[in-house]
């Protein structure tokens, strides 16, 4: 490598090493000579280090964000009509959104033309999901992608070409050297692929509590406000939605089980908590959909009601609460099930298994969770209820694991419930008799029971833009 380079990078990690900046040019030039190998491992790992530590400001993180998006293909979705709005979540236990909300915003006229990962950890991905329906095809051309969003106004397809192939790089060394955690850090990969994925706008689920990325309230804000800012920086309207984590979301945890569970949600039935979040998910993606603008302002009081009087304006308001209507209408109507449906049979899914669950893959062995004593389910440990269907088979530990479509979780009782001693509280799904006897010690860990009833949770706690 040459030498004076080097050096000129070590004065860089040094000046963010004692809380100085970076300059626009100067992180391009960063991002640029790592991907192309002429800055080592080594230095960029003291970088990450020195970020983490000291931070950003919104400059520089737009400035990392954009060179990160600009590493690799971007996408064009210009030819496609209508306002594009892409939706990401930062994950958790059950969450399965994006198999409701997509065909709901889609049957209200708002096209979703999206890019969705697989899955590391507890669960697969989006696009691990659908494909538990079989037939169900991810891997699709530009033109089979395009043709599909252009007639039924809706496509889920894996990730093609290469987009922001340096976040894969700096996150391989985020995840080594402990820097996975700084808020900067996670803000630039998210965004950095969100941005080359095309969309016009762009709505951020970011989750909170016991199962989620960040676990802290304050810290999920942070990160909600930084990738706010981010979008704002690269002219793209961005809105984030804080949603609870601090208890798997709806019943069922585990691939086909999700599937099914969102099915019964598009169908007008399912659990209340996953309806609740993905009407206002879908409501807010409707009103970016439409030519006027999301809620603005720095954030905003929810309930399950709409938003609490706060400084918000009524329009804006407005847009938001006739989004979430329009997005009832279409659950009810069943005009969301028969864009699933469509988009299943477009993408070579077998349509019998959405109209008949009981024909999808059922797991080989099962056993109960049951209470060791009565009284009132206070707390759950979202995340270890999660590492449990990751030790059913649910999830992967590394890309090429094979995940077993049929494991997973389904619980029987929700957080603030009532329980016998004795009584089941969740069933697990899995291939073998080790592996359930080890899943169900570990989620034994991740319950508690107690006299009192838990305050019930508050699914939607903030709106950020």
């Amino acid at each position: 490598m040459n030498e004076r380079m080097s050096e000129r990078f070590v004065d860089l990690i040094q000046r963010k090493r004692d809380g100085g900046r970076l300059a626009p040019h100067e992180i391009r030039d960063m991002i640029g000579r790592y991907t192309g190998g002429q800055i080592p491992d080594y230095q960029m790992s003291a970088m990450l280090m020195a970020i983490c530590f000291q931070g950003m400001d919104d400059e520089e993180l737009t400035a990392l964000t954009m060179a990160m998006r600009d590493s690799g293909d971007m996408v064009d979705l210009s030819p496609l009509p209508g306002v594009k709005v892409d939706k990401h979540s930062t994950g958790g236990v059950g969450d399965k959104t994006t198999l409701i909300v997509a065909p709901i915003v889609a049957a209200c006229g708002v096209p979703v033309a999206k890019m969705s990962g697989r899955g590391l950890g507890f669960t697969g991905g989006t696009i691990d999901k659908l494909e538990s329906i079989p037939g169900f095809r991810t891997d699709l051309t530009r033109e089979e992608f395009f043709c599909a969003v252009e007639k039924n106004g809706l496509c889920v397809t894996g990730q093609s070409g290469e987009l922001a192939p340096a976040d894969k790089m700096l996150y391989a060394l985020r995840d080594v050297t402990a820097t996975v955690s700084s808020i900067p850090l996670i803000a630039a990969s998210i965004m950095s692929k969100k941005l080359a994925a095309g969309s016009d706008k762009i709505l951020l689920e970011v989750t909170t509590g016991s199962g989620a990325l960040i676990q802290d309230p304050e810290g999920s804000r942070e990160l909600a406000r930084r990738m706010c800012a981010i979008g704002r920086g690269a002219g793209k309207e961005t809105v984030a939605m804080i949603t609870s984590m601090d208890e798997p979301l709806g019943y069922a945890i585990g691939n086909n089980l999700e599937v099914i569970e969102a099915i019964e949600v598009l169908r007008g039935g399912g659990p209340e908590d996953v309806k609740e979040v993905c009407l206002a998910l879908a409501g807010m993606m409707i009103a970016l959909g439409q030519d006027g603008a999301a809620p603005t302002g720095n954030s905003y009081e929810y309930d399950a009601k709409g938003y609490n009087p706060s400084e918000y304006n009524s329009f804006e308001k407005d847009l938001f609460l006739k989004g979430k209507e329009r997005a009832r209408e279409a659950l009810e109507s069943g005009a969301a099930f028969e864009k699933f449906k469509a988009m299943a049979a477009a993408q070579g899914g077998d349509v019998s298994y959405i109209e008949d669950t009981e024909k999808f893959e059922k797991a080989t062995v099962s056993g109960e969770l049951t209470a060791e004593k009565s009284g009132y389910l206070s707390r759950f440990d979202t995340a270890g209820i999660g590492v449990t269907a990751s030790l059913l088979g649910a999830g992967r530990e590394t890309k090429d694991s094979a995940i077993d479509f049929s494991a997973g979780i389904r619980l029987k009782k929700k957080q603030g419930e009532r329980v016998e001693q004795g009584e089941a509280i969740a069933v697990l799904y899995t291939s073998g008799q080790l592996k359930l006897a080890q899943a169900l010690e570990h989620m034994r860990g991740c319950v508690e029971i107690s006299g009192q009833k838990p305050a019930p949770i508050q699914l939607i706690q903030d709106i950020i833009r």
